[in-house]
């Protein structure tokens, strides 16, 4: 198929779609698009290229997810599929979309607040329940590396932060 330069194929909007419908499987309310992994979907001559940077370098979805999204895009005949890992910048939790953090904190997590280079974790964390930023630190790993472990000190609930990135 021709495909006018500079001009982006319909291809691409339907691929992004595809790769939107690609669920986290460590958060399953969020997608691989919402999540801001997915950096590029480029057309090529003998197929198509998605730039794709996992959420950290040691992610043990890597594999998993690169796997999903061959797998997606040939199973609606985008073919061949070429994925080229991005690991510079790394992700950050920056790159997650509006509606990606509500999801989030709708499921029981909360959502990362404002990226800052000088604190690991924020000075307040509310609580995804009830709101409360009355919560403590229980411990900086949760149920993944990438959350960390509270408990609301007013309604007495444990939950997980998604940690700034």
């Amino acid at each position: 198929m021709q495909r006018l330069a500079g001009i982006a194929p319909a291809e691409v909007h339907h691929i992004w779609a595809l790769l939107s419908q690609i669920p986290d499987p460590e958060v399953p309310v969020l997608t691989i698009t919402d999540l801001g992994m997915v950096r590029s979907v480029t057309p090529q001559d003998d197929g198509w290229t998605v730039g794709f940077t996992p959420t950290y370098s040691g992610c043990p979805a890597t594999e998993h997810l690169m796997g999903e999204i061959c797998a997606t895009l040939t199973a609606h005949g985008y073919t061949p599929v070429h994925i080229v890992l991005q690991l510079d910048p790394p992700w950050t939790t920056d790159w997650m979309t509006p509606d990606a953090r509500e999801r989030l904190r709708a499921y029981g997590i909360s959502p990362p607040q404002a990226h800052s280079c000088h604190a690991q974790m924020p000075v307040a964390v509310a609580c995804p329940r009830c709101g409360s930023t009355h919560t403590t630190l229980i411990s900086e790993f949760g149920s993944t590396a990438c959350k960390a472990l509270y408990r609301c000190d007013s309604c007495r609930e444990p939950f997980d932060y998604f940690k700034c990135i």
